[in-house]
């Protein structure tokens, strides 16, 4: 745990000191994006000390060609990546012909924050440059209102010369990505050009041999001094284009450089218009001015914060971090595009090639479906649908009958070259399944089953059916060679979650092709589903293996998991953690220590098929060997700490959550911010603190509330209700936004209302424990 940045700020990220050392944290932590594209939070002007520049166009991605030192038959032919794309902040200053730079001159007085509220990333410091000592204020903001632009105002003072100012706004698209496998630059020159003012550069991504879609990108500037130029030049080349922009200026005056930036690319035009049609953008966007473009950008982020802000009374550090998720979360996904999916670190770093994981059905769904139209997260089902073709074709691979849905991709395939990951993580199949339950469930619309989701449950079905293995001695159905979310345990036998997972999907099949047999047969018709077929997965689910220790009373997490040494987190050296960073992976594997909720993480999803005290026994015995060194554990562990009444753990665990990026606590920041886990903060006081649960189509609520809080409140949507829940030390009040009768249950008492509800919070805390 290192935090960078100490001022706490409910709706700020403060940065008071300009950061040398860890500049790639605080690069990771200031990152900005709009959904369409994003960015770390570089430097305009120059900065020659360490930095990870990067700047990232949602679902432009390249199949970087696979490297391993052994391959095995199976293995993904490539590695998708987003490409690290074109510099369009850019802006070179020079202060009477001397560089700014960053890295070099003496700094005073610096300051940076990211607004939360509104969306704008602002930095002011004074700087010496050459003994000319000028006072800078720079705003940059990415444009929710129109997704392709981005804005940046860059002011200079002098304080103390008469001299010149010189501007140098660019474009660079001669850009790399640190984790290419061959050091291969993914992109190629298509043209550039320049004109007063002007610049505009045009790259696309490599032709390759695996058949993958190539991407053009466009981006294009306009320049606007606050005075006459002494100067104005402009120049360009491959992969660049950039102004020259000289001005006097006066000791206490200030001038202004304005970029405006459109970037456009071919998954939404086609190529021959990228750059006019960003021509267009800038024209209309520009006659707006600086100041309406800024406040049409923060009023939409208002709107969604009238709709998904969690309030915290009483402890500044939990308020800045859930809103900080939730800020992240937003800028990266807000499910306007159908073909978009959330990468585990956005357009925050290149690690994990900026890919879909099973992280967004798991984790991001549920936050979704509370605090965004439905048809958001029916978008992310049907991602997952427009890839079933291929998902069969990776079965396939492996000699595997049905869809086994891959761990990483852009466009169904897998592309994911770890083997234990690729083969044996297959308990994410479960989860494109339990999404389509979570969602179907959670809203009440059937239709998407009927439409698209049933064909995906047989074929996930059909999977496991050819996965499982009939064990003659036993009389059991199992599954050996898998890992599962406990990636710190590989080529197990008989992981409990994957086999409980596996007999679920087999299970939800057939109750849903039994309801289709009555309400829509041509569902059931096209997927060519016989009555042997059924009756064989009610077979494998009844008779499916399931570790068990009768002598501890728990589910074991798999075979021999007990023959391990059993030391608990606490008893290890601080100094060995985290122990992805300091163990061999030898030992890690050989070890008792689990990376993520893994029994937990069945518990969770299924958490009315078992009574408090079995979720107290696995949570007492598994807590205390979890590292937590996955960024999706802590709040899996917090929500079923807050169900069991471990209200002091819970709370650890929610802290850990929210402030895992801003206080860095697995050592991993500075190469990008963990998004996907990002709503586990919402989950954790959600689903956590305030006991939301949907088991059988039925909303119900058993609120707690952490000591360290005198309050919170947020909304959520359910059905065609928006409700407000606020908990408070003795009352909890539920208000009925919208119109119409809201059945539910607070502390196992049923009620029926249509305005607000209050509940004696002290007097039903018994029944919360």
């Amino acid at each position: 745990m290192k935090r960078i940045f100490n001022k706490i700020d409910g709706w700020k990220i403060i940065q008071d000191k300009i950061e040398f050392e860890e500049n790639r944290l605080a690069e990771s932590i200031m990152s900005l994006g709009n959904g369409y594209m994003g960015m770390r939070g570089n430097y305009e002007e120059m900065y020659s000390k360490d930095s990870h520049r990067g700047s990232y166009i949602a679902g432009v991605w390249f199949p970087d060609k696979t490297r391993v030192g052994w391959w095995k038959n199976g293995y993904p032919e490539y590695f998708g990546k987003v490409p690290n794309s074109v510099n369009y902040i850019g802006i070179n200053v020079l202060v009477n012909g001397k560089y700014l730079d960053l890295g070099k001159c003496e700094v005073e007085n610096f300051y940076r924050e990211l607004n939360m509220e509104n969306g704008v990333l602002t930095r002011t410091f004074i700087a010496n440059v050459d003994g000319s000592k000028i006072e800078v204020k720079v705003q940059r903001f990415l444009s929710i209102k129109r997704k392709e632009l981005a804005v940046i105002k860059y002011d200079v003072k002098s304080l103390n010369f008469d001299g010149e100012i010189t501007f140098v706004p660019y474009l660079d698209a001669d850009v790399t990505n640190e984790d290419s496998n061959y050091d291969e630059k993914f992109w190629m020159n298509i043209s550039s050009g320049s004109k007063e003012y002007k610049g505009n550069v045009i790259s696309r991504t490599k032709d390759n041999v695996f058949g993958t879609e190539v991407f053009t990108i466009c981006a294009n500037m306009i320049n606007k001094v606050s005075k006459k130029a002494k100067v104005s030049e402009y120049m360009n080349k491959d992969f660049y284009s950039e102004n020259t922009i000289v001005v006097d200026i006066n000791k206490d005056e200030t001038v202004s450089l304005t970029k405006f930036i459109a970037i456009t690319s071919t998954r939404d035009y086609i190529q021959d218009e990228l750059l006019s049609t960003s021509e267009n953008i800038l024209n209309e966007e520009i006659v707006k001015g600086y100041e309406n473009l800024l406040k049409e950008h923060s009023e939409e982020w208002n709107k969604r914060w009238e709709t998904s802000d969690v309030k915290i009374d009483g402890d500044i550090a939990a308020q800045q971090g859930i809103r900080y998720n939730l800020f992240q979360l937003f800028s990266t996904y807000y499910g306007d595009d159908y073909r978009l999916n959330i990468g585990p670190k956005g357009f925050t770093g290149e690690k994990y090639g900026g890919a879909t994981y099973w992280d967004t059905e798991a984790y991001c769904l549920p936050l979704y479906l509370g605090v965004a139209d439905k048809h958001v997260s029916r978008n992310l089902l049907e991602y997952r649908y427009n890839q079933l073709e291929a998902a069969k074709e990776n079965a396939k691979k492996l000699g595997l009958e049905g869809a086994l849905y891959p761990m990483v991709t852009f466009n169904g395939e897998e592309c994911h070259n770890e083997w234990e990951i690729t083969f044996e993580e297959i308990h994410r199949n479960g989860s494109m399944i339990y999404a389509i339950y979570n969602y179907t469930n959670y809203t009440g619309d059937y239709s998407y089953i009927e439409e698209k989701g049933i064909d995906v449950i047989v074929e996930v079905a059909r999977f496991w059916a050819s996965r499982v293995h009939y064990a003659k001695y036993q009389g059991q159905y199992m599954i050996h060679g898998v890992t599962g979310p406990n990636e710190y345990d590989n080529n197990v036998n008989n992981n409990w979650y994957t086999n409980y997972i596996a007999k679920w999907c087999l299970e939800y099949a057939v109750e849903n092709i039994n309801k289709l047999q009555e309400q829509c047969q041509k569902a059931v018709a096209r997927n060519n589903i016989k009555e042997e077929e059924l009756n064989k997965w009610i077979t494998i689910a009844e008779n499916m293996y399931l570790p068990y220790d009768n002598e501890l009373d728990i589910i074991v997490q798999q075979d021999n998991f007990l023959d391990k040494e059993l030391i608990e987190v606490k008893d290890l050296p601080k100094e060995n953690l985290p122990l992805n960073q300091n163990w061999s992976w030898d030992r890690i594997l050989r070890s008792c220590f689990i990376k993520q909720a893994d029994v937990l993480q069945g518990i969770y999803y299924f958490g009315d098929k078992f009574s408090i005290e079995e979720k107290r026994r696995n949570f007492d015995f598994y807590e205390k060997y979890t590292v937590h060194e996955s960024s999706l554990s802590s709040c899996i562990y917090s929500i079923i700490g807050s169900e069991i009444g471990n209200l002091e753990k819970s709370y650890e665990l929610y802290s850990r959550t929210a402030r895992l990026d801003l206080d860095n606590y697995n050592n991993d920041t500075e190469d990008g911010l963990h998004i996907t886990s990002m709503s586990g903060a919402w989950l954790a006081i959600v689903q956590g603190f305030a006991g939301m649960r949907t088991w059988n189509e039925t909303l119900s609520f058993n609120p707690k509330l952490p000591q360290q809080w005198n309050s919170y409140s947020f909304n959520i949507n359910y059905r065609e209700h928006t409700l407000k829940v606020i908990v408070e030390k003795e009352n909890v009040f539920i208000e009925n936004m919208s119109k119409g009768q809201v059945e539910l249950s607070v502390y196992g008492e049923s009620y029926k209302f249509e305005d607000k509800l209050t509940i004696k919070r002290e007097e039903n805390l018994a029944l919360s424990m």
